[in-house]
Formats: structure tokens, sequence, C-alpha cells
């Protein structure tokens, strides 16, 4: 029960509460966006995110068999895009970071993050050497980013 609590009051204290939704609760413009950004997509989620006053919607869906989430603002526009790509195609200080915070364990995904035409980072989520699920975000310097 306390770890409900806690959970709870971190979500309020963030300012973030992502809740599941339809196509039906998305805004027009939303819609929209969603329909031209997913062409041939299977679509896997989609949810709703307020975080500071700010509302977004992520859809997550797999094209082509690989994985491709977007954020979009209230307005319909694409913030940022994560789409799946190989460990070998990131750039080497990315990849010596995502490697050293998977180090005894194994990288199960890599996304690139773009926003725009700019790519800001890369998303791997691994299985540490304990067998927990995690995840580490990085600038294509090797950077990590800190949520």
């Amino acid at each position: 029960m306390k770890l409900l609590a806690l959970l709870i009051a971190a979500v309020v204290i963030s300012g973030a509460a992502e809740k599941q939704v339809s196509m039906k609760d998305l805004p027009p413009a939303v819609q929209k966006t969603v329909q031209d950004q997913t062409k041939g997509a299977e679509i896997k989620g989609l949810s709703m995110e307020t975080e500071n006053g700010k509302t977004s919607y992520e859809v997550e869906t797999v094209f082509n068999g690989k994985h491709r989430d977007l954020a979009i603002d209230a307005k319909g526009v694409v913030i940022e895009v994560e789409e799946e790509t190989a460990v070998a195609s990131v750039p080497p200080a990315a990849r010596a970071t995502i490697g050293r915070k998977a180090v005894g364990g194994r990288v199960v995904l890599v996304e690139t993050v773009t926003s725009g035409n700019a790519i800001m980072a890369y998303e791997a989520e691994y299985i540490d050497k304990n067998g927990r699920k995690r995840e580490v975000r990085v600038k294509p310097d090797g950077t990590e980013v800190k949520d």
C-alpha cells in the first residue's frame, strides 16, 4: 500500500499523468495527424499525457516489423518520433555509452529519437545483469540524457 501511495505522489508531484485513450477521444487535428503518420502501420497503443499543464498524445506503432512511436501536441504537430534502429547504425560514442550501461546484460531495442529532421538522442532498452528491464537515453555524442 505504501508503494502505491508513493507512486501516486510521484505522478502528482511531477505533474504528469498518462491515460490510455482511443482514436475517438483525440482532438480532430490529432486524429488527422495520427491517420497521416500511421498509414500502413499497426497502431499498438494511444495515450494522452498532461505534464506541466500541456497535453500531448503518444502513438505506439509497428511499421514494417519495426517499432515507431510518435509524440503529438494538442494541435496535431508531431513533436518527436522514436524509430527502431540497428545498434550498428548508432554513432560510436552513443553506442559506447549504451554498452557501458548494459554491461553484463543485453540490449533489447534501440530507437533513434528525432525532432523535425534533427536526431536528438538514441534510446536503448536493455536487460541488466540482474535481469531487470532498464532504459537509457544518450545524445549522439554519447552524453547520457537524464529525464
